[in-house]
C-alpha cells in the first residue's frame, strides 16, 4: 500500500466517516497538536527517563492515540461508535502519578526554567507542547462539541509532564533550574573571542 494518496494536495484532511475539513480547521488543528504532543512524548521517552516514568510515557502515548480517536471521530453514533473513547479513570491515572512523583519531590519555591537533565529538559519540551494542544482543543470546544474528557485529560498531562520533569531531575541528583528576578542579568562570559563581531 501507497504512503500518499494525493488527496490532500488541495488543502483538504478526511476524519472518520469521510468528512472532509480544510487543513487549517480547528478541529485538524487540535488533532495535529495532540499528534504533536505524542511525538514530543516519545521524544522525552527516547531520552531514557527512569523507570517508572518511562513506563508512564509508553501508557501515556497510547492513550494520545485515543484523544485523537475522539477528535477525530466527534459522532459516538454509527461508525463512530467502535472508536476508542476515553474515561474519566484515565484522567484518575494521571491524578494517581502526579501525586505519586510529587510525594517525593521538594516542595516548589521558585519558577523554574525548562532543564537540568536531557531527560527532564525533553519533558518540559513535552509539556509546553501538551499546553499548546490543550489551546487548540480550547478553541475547538468554542464551536463544536468535544468530549470534556479531552480537555481534562490534556489538562492532567500537561501537570503529569512537568512532575515527571522534576522527578527525573530529582532521580539523578539534579537540582531543578530555579529563575530569579537575576537570572536575566548573569554576566556572560565568552573565551577565546567566541561570538565577537568580524
Amino acid at each position: 500500500m501507497k504512503i500518499y494518496t494525493r488527496k490532500g494536495d488541495a488543502g483538504e484532511t478526511s476524519i472518520w466517516a469521510g468528512r472532509r475539513l480544510r487543513k487549517d480547521q480547528a478541529r485538524v488543528e487540535a488533532i495535529g497538536s495532540v499528534d504533536e504532543c505524542n511525538a514530543a512524548v516519545g521524544l522525552a521517552l527516547a531520552s531514557g527517563p527512569p523507570a517508572p516514568i518511562d513506563e508512564v510515557l509508553a501508557s501515556v502515548q497510547a492513550s494520545l492515540l485515543v484523544v485523537g480517536s475522539e477528535l477525530m471521530a466527534p459522532q459516538q453514533a454509527g461508525s463512530g461508535s467502535s472508536v476508542p473513547r476515553l474515561d474519566a479513570a484515565d484522567v484518575t491515572t494521571l491524578e494517581t502519578v502526579i501525586d505519586s512523583l510529587q510525594a517525593g519531590l521538594p516542595d516548589l519555591r521558585n519558577f523554574i526554567l525548562p532543564g537540568g537533565t536531557s531527560a527532564a529538559a525533553h519533558l518540559h519540551f513535552a509539556r509546553a507542547v501538551c499546553r499548546r494542544a490543550e489551546r487548540r482543543v480550547t478553541t475547538l470546544r468554542a464551536a463544536e462539541e468535544v468530549s470534556p474528557m479531552v480537555a481534562a485529560y490534556l489538562n492532567r498531562l500537561g501537570d503529569l509532564l512537568f512532575v515527571a520533569a522534576r522527578a527525573v531531575n530529582s532521580a539523578a541528583d539534579v537540582e531543578d533550574v530555579t529563575w530569579t528576578s537575576e537570572s536575566r542579568r548573569r554576566p556572560v562570559r565568552l573565551s577565546g573571542g567566541q561570538g565577537a563581531g568580524g
